[in-house]
Parts: C-alpha cells; sequence; structure tokens
C-alpha cells in the first residue's frame, strides 16, 4: 500500500482549488507503479516527491496516462502540505524536475511561489484553426492566438468576454487532434477581466490530449498567460487569473514578474492549498 496525501491547490478562501495526488519517500517505486497510482486516483497529476542529490527535493509528475515534466498545482500543493505539516525550516527552497532545477518560496502569510522558465513564445495559430472546435464568433480578434511555455506548451485562446467563456463547448475530439499537430499540452482560452474586479483575467483551461477535458486550475498555462500578457496587453509586475468557475471548482492564481527594460528575467507562480484528505491506494 502506498500512503497518498490528497491536496488542493490554487485555492480561492480555502475551497475549490485542483486536487493533486502526492507520494512522500517512495523511490522504490517504478514509473508504471507511480501511473497506476496517478490513475487510481484519477486526478490530472500525482507528484511523486523523493531525496535529490541537485536540490532540497525531486519531484515526479504523472497523469493517469504518462508522466509530464511539470506540473504547477501539484508542485504548489506539495509545499502547502509542507508548510502545513510544519515540515518546512526556511522560505525558499529549490526543486529538481524534469523541466530543470527551480526555485520555490514561501510567504508568511502560507501563499506558496514556484518559479517557472523564461517564456519561449512559438507559432501564431489562425482563427481557421478552431474550425470545428468550437464557435469561433467567441475568439477576440483583437489579440493573437499563440502558442507559448514557460515550462509547458499552451495554446493561448483570446476569448471576447467571461459570458463567452463560460459558454464555450469544444469539441474534444478535435481539440485533441489540434492538441498533437502543434505538440502541446492543450488550450488555455481566457477572458480579460474590468480591472475595479482586481482579476487579470478569468481563464478555462482544455487538455483532452492528457484525458483532462478541463482542468479546474493550471499553475504552468497562467504563467505562459501572464507573459502573453506582459507582451501584448499591459506590462505588469503581477496577473491575477481565476479559474474553475464551470467546474464549481473556484481557483485563484497568483503570477508575479521580475522584469527591466522589458524584459523578463523570472517568473514565479503562487496560490494557497489545503488537506482534502489522507488515504492508502494499493500498488
Amino acid at each position: 500500500m502506498v500512503e497518498v496525501h490528497v491536496v488542493s491547490a490554487f485555492s480561492k478562501d480555502n475551497t475549490g482549488g485542483n486536487k493533486a495526488g502526492l507520494v512522500f519517500d517512495r523511490p522504490d517505486l517504478n514509473s508504471i507503479q507511480k501511473m497506476a497510482i496517478a490513475k487510481e486516483l484519477g486526478y490530472a497529476e500525482t507528484a511523486f516527491i523523493t531525496k535529490s542529490n541537485l536540490a532540497d527535493f525531486c519531484l515526479e509528475y504523472f497523469t493517469p496516462t504518462e508522466e509530464v515534466p511539470l506540473c504547477g498545482h501539484a508542485t504548489i500543493a506539495t509545499f502547502a502540505f509542507l508548510n502545513l505539516m510544519n515540515k518546512l525550516s526556511k522560505n525558499e527552497y529549490t526543486i529538481e524536475t524534469k523541466s530543470g532545477i527551480l526555485s520555490m518560496r514561501i510567504d508568511s502569510d502560507g501563499m506558496v511561489f514556484m518559479e517557472q522558465n523564461a517564456p519561449t513564445y512559438a507559432d501564431v495559430l489562425s482563427l481557421d484553426s478552431f474550425n470545428n472546435c468550437l464557435d469561433t464568433n467567441s475568439i477576440d480578434p483583437k489579440l493573437p492566438i499563440q502558442i507559448v511555455s514557460t515550462g509547458l506548451w499552451d495554446i493561448l485562446l483570446p476569448i471576447k468576454s467571461g459570458e463567452e467563456l463560460k459558454k464555450l463547448a469544444p469539441d474534444f475530439d478535435v481539440m485533441t487532434e489540434l492538441s498533437k499537430k502543434h505538440d502541446v499540452i492543450g488550450v488555455h482560452a481566457f477572458a480579460l477581466e474590468d480591472k475595479e474586479n482586481n482579476i487579470t483575467a478569468v481563464c478555462r483551461n482544455f487538455a483532452p490530449l492528457y484525458e483532462i477535458n478541463e482542468e479546474s486550475a493550471t499553475g504552468t498555462s497562467n504563467c505562459a498567460l501572464a507573459c502573453y500578457l506582459f507582451k501584448y496587453v499591459e506590462k505588469k509586475s503581477q496577473y491575477i487569473f481565476e479559474q474553475g468557475y464551470n467546474l464549481n471548482n473556484p481557483a485563484r492564481i497568483v503570477v508575479n514578474l521580475t522584469t527591466h527594460d522589458d524584459m523578463i528575467d523570472a517568473i514565479f507562480v503562487g496560490g494557497y492549498g489545503y488537506l482534502v484528505e489522507t488515504k492508502s491506494v494499493a500498488v
């Protein structure tokens, strides 16, 4: 049996967020067993945390179908849990991942921040790319549809309004083929919000290629979105995103940028987390 802690990351007011499974100190498990545990749990990702010779911790991430190099919400969940269990003795840590060595920060109020890679901007897609996938009349033509990565590749899809975003009903088979064609994790759709709400954008994330039709909170995708908005919309040091409303799991994701001369030097994604349950899974 394997002990698994289920923690929800990027929670809003200690509810909602995105659940991840966490397995600590089981270096004896092989990839097949890890994937089986992830499949049994049924969450978008499960993190396996072990000792590292290169950093404070080594994190591996498994979906129900395969290993992925990085997962924002599972990492935030890991450190939120360690903080709740009083197992952290400092405010800064490093983690070893398949996307490289990344830094972690824990604020005094318990918000966890995770470093991301510098942004890479790839292909700009035509609006016609989404024909047969969803109602293209909902897409905002004033902003580009672009593939961006701060660790994982996503198609960033601007939508005209929050109402249009709510109504999106993608054909997931078509979106799966679109994701394969462009070698991305999925599609991160967003609508810019009114500034008086102190929310930069509301988002929906679709990754049917990985058997995740929709996810309630995605750290890496929102980091890519912050860098996209820095480039195309407004240069700020902080962006606040909300996600998960269509799943009745409201989540809040904070992205902080360190910049100079219109260049992004560092990216940190942050949020809160809480323990949902601890259970045992057979292997």
